[in-house]
Formats: C-alpha cells, structure tokens, sequence
C-alpha cells in the first residue's frame, strides 16, 4: 500500500498529527506549504526526515508530527464524502465475516474508503477486494486514492448500480459488505457472487431498524442461515493509579501517635507558660521603681498577646513542629514501611466506566450461506442424510443449522449474550 521506505519522500502520503482531534492526510508536493495554527510548513523542508519526526515550524509557534500511513490512521483522517465505518465496526466486521490474508471479499457502497482500505491490508496480494459504488463522483475519487496509495493489484471498484444490475463476479468470493440504502435489493445478487463450495458470509450495514427487519426478512427468503444482528457501542475507561489504603489498625495506630504528640506539646506549652508568670511575680517582688514597673506591665501585655497569637496557654492551638521532630516523624515513618518489607508506599490500579456511551453508528447484520451442493436431494454427508426443504436446483436446506455445521464443519462465532 503506502510506501514503506523509511524515510519521506516526494509524492509520498503522510499523516500530520496535530493533536488527538486535528489529524490531517497530506501529499508531500513540493512547492506547497502547510499553514496551521500550530505554525508553517514548507513540504521541501519535510523530504527527507524519517516517518515518525517530530518537526518544529518554521516560525516557532508549534510543532507536528508526520506518521506513516496506516488505515487506522486513514480512518481517523481521511477527507469524508460520506458517513463512514470507524475502527470498532470495522474490527468486528471482518473478523465475523472471516476475512483473512488470501480471501476475495465484495465491497458495495466505497464511499469513502475507510472500509476499503482495511480490507485490502487484511487480504494481502493473496486476495482481491472487489467494490462498487453508486455515486460517480465518489467513485472517481475514490479510484484516484487507491491508486495514489498503490491499492490498483488488490482492489477493483466499479462505479455501478448493484442493486439493478449486480455484481461483476458469480460464485467467486468468501464474503460479502453491504452498506446500501437498501440492502435487500442486493441480497440475491450477493448470493450469486458468493461461492457455493463452502460456508460464505454476509454483512448489511443499516442505521435503522426497519432497514435491519426487510434485510433479516430478505435474508430469509434467500435461504441464509444464522441471522443475527449486533450493534456496536463504545464505553470509555478512566484507568487512574494511587496508592494503596493502610489497613484500619495502622491508620489507628498513627492517630494514637500523633494524639500523644499533641498531648506532649500541649503540657509543654503550659510549663512554659507557669515559668513566665513566675519570672514576672519575681521582678514585681524585687521593688522595681514605679516607672520600671509600668514597663514590665506593657511589656507583660505584649509577651500575653504573644502568646495568645502563636497558641501558648493552656487554651492554644498548638506551635508549629521543630526541625527536630519533623525528622522524627520521617524517620518512624520510614521505619515503619521497613516493618513491613516496603521501600516505597504500594499502590494500586482502578477503573472508572464514564456513564455515557459512544453514540449509535449503525446496525450490523450478519448471515451465513451454506454449501448447497453438499446436500443434494438424496445424498449423504458423513453419513447422516440431510432432511430439509427444497430451494433450488435440487439442493436443500436443513431445518436445524446445527446438523448443517456438524455435517460440512461450519464454524460460526458466538452468538452476543
């Protein structure tokens, strides 16, 4: 697909990273210049520079970074024609419809291109993606793309109406995506495209739920198996680290202590308070001359205030913790995490799910096609005689899918609880 050179080139596709909500595609021309808020770019200026640099604007005001292209990365950034598939349906797109390196997958509605491109990475040069879209201007748009990203040897679009006139291949892929208007107007030219000398699947994209009702219902009548429909919500994840709550007897045991400090200090505010009072009772007795007097009164007012202000008397507050027995403190913490084995206070990991979720994308119904030729009218499978009804060029259909995937293996994934 993209160039896998380690370093840009001109022509090469790159993706400018801004920030997590500004991620934009950019054709390295030069010539061209990229202007942002985050500062100015000359394309010239970005030849040469490996893919993941981080690259300062030429007038100081912010930085990019330019990122390999990767369809992930094409998701988030490509320019929108129309809605689009983001990365959680796409995941669960193929991996319900078993696309795998070496599959031939059927692609209807391009749009624009975030599908394609995930597909045609899957698939490799083994596979082949064959897509169709209504829209000629979406079409040529597209085709432009895939051919800039070097996509033309793995995907073939087709600007066609696939609904009226079908597919361009008959009993030749492993899967089939739909994301039509209507759906089931392509059910039974899917089923012609889709091989018949195995288990095949299918997906309809629709947003709305009587979309999903007349495609389940045409899904049906063309003899799939195993409908089920499944919609895909997202529900973030805050995933913090703090450390570990004590147990209940060491928090209790530190209250303990640190009640004795504050008793401790307490008395020791009140000793130094009775020892002023007796120094002033001394000077008053050694008959100091009335003026001297006055002063040792004002200065006893002030030395009071004082000590109401800084929290002595037996009514304080407390005064702040010496050097010394702040030291203290440390030490007799530390000795006490060496108690316990632990250099460093233990912490732990917590989740918190945010309440909303990711809103409503669209519905996904998925169905399979079993091997007709397998059950002709009268044959035996491994043994057990397929009993069914009649749809078809005497092939049948069992009524029970569980004997179908018994006979031919079929696996088929869990059904959503």
């Amino acid at each position: 697909m993209w160039s896998t050179a380690r370093e840009i080139a001109a022509g090469d596709v790159v993706i400018a990273w801004m920030t997590r909500d500004l991620i934009q595609p950019l054709v390295i021309t030069p010539g061209k210049e990229l202007n942002l808020k985050y500062g100015y770019y000359r394309h010239e200026d970005l030849i040469g520079i490996p893919y993941g640099s981080k690259v300062r604007s030429r007038n100081g005001k912010g930085f990019i970074h330019l990122l390999r292209p990767t369809p992930e990365l094409w998701t988030l950034a490509l320019p929108h024609r129309t809605q689009i598939l983001y990365l959680a349906d796409i995941a669960f797109v193929t991996s319900w419809l078993n696309i795998r390196p070496g599959s031939k997958v059927i692609e209807a509605g391009t749009g624009s291109g975030s599908f394609s491109h995930s597909v045609a990475r899957t698939v490799g040069p083994r596979g082949h993606l064959w897509s169709y879209e209504f829209h000629e201007t979406r079409a040529n748009k597209a085709r432009e793309e895939f051919t800039r990203h070097g996509m033309d040897d793995v995907v073939t679009l087709t600007h066609r109406n696939v609904c009226k006139e079908g597919f361009t291949v008959v009993d030749t892929v492993d899967a089939v995506f739909l994301d039509l208007p209507a759906p089931w107007d392509a059910v039974e030219h899917a089923k012609k495209a889709l091989r018949k000398d195995r288990a095949t699947r299918i997906c309809c994209f629709s947003p709305c739920m009587e979309q999903v009702l007349r495609t389940v219902s045409a899904l049906n009548e063309a003899g799939f198996t195993e409908i089920t429909m499944y919609e895909t919500l997202l529900r973030p994840h805050q995933v913090d680290t703090t450390p570990a709550l004590e147990p209940i007897g060491a928090v209790a045991a530190r209250l303990k202590q640190a009640e004795a400090r504050r008793e401790e200090k307490r008395l020791r505010q009140i000793a130094h308070a009775r020892l002023g009072i007796e120094r002033r009772a001394a000077k008053r007795k050694a008959g100091e001359e009335e003026d001297g007097g006055r002063e040792g009164n004002a200065e006893e007012g002030v030395e009071g205030k004082r000590q109401r202000i800084d929290g002595g008397g037996e009514g304080g507050a407390g005064e702040k913790p010496s050097p010394e027995e702040q030291a203290r403190d440390e030490v007799e913490a530390l000795a006490e995490l060496a108690a316990r084995g632990e250099t460093e206070p233990r912490k732990i990991t917590l989740s918190k799910a945010f309440p909303e979720v990711r809103g409503h994308t669209s519905y996904l119904t998925f169905a399979v096609l079993l091997p007709a030729t397998a059950f002709a009218d009268g044959s035996k499978a491994g043994g057990v005689k397929a009993e069914g009804v009649k749809v078809e060029d005497g092939a049948s259909v069992p009524q029970s899918s569980a004997e179908v995937q018994d006979q031919v293996g079929c696996v088929t994934p869990a059904r959503a609880g």
